[in-house]
């Protein structure tokens, strides 16, 4: 699953790249609750173990969907 995040500072949305297995709704609910809470950051762990740290305070929008599919080269018949 693929998330994209636009921060209002920034120029660029962060993308982060999450498990297959990720549960869309947990996902929107983690953020929910740290923006309840008023944290400061709201952590993801990526694919790959890498943590991410987002301020919660800078968010504008958040995608969640699915992965990319890659794209397909050549021409099928």
């Amino acid at each position: 699953m693929e998330i994209r995040i636009g921060l209002g500072d920034a120029m660029r949305e962060i993308e982060v790249e999450m498990d297959e297995g990720t549960d869309q709704a947990k996902v929107i609910d983690e953020f929910s609750k740290a923006q309840a809470a008023k944290e400061s950051l709201w952590w993801l762990t990526d694919r790959k173990g890498k943590k991410v740290g987002v301020p919660v305070d800078k968010i504008l929008f958040i995608e969640v969907g699915p992965n990319k599919e890659q794209r397909k080269v050549g021409f099928s018949a």
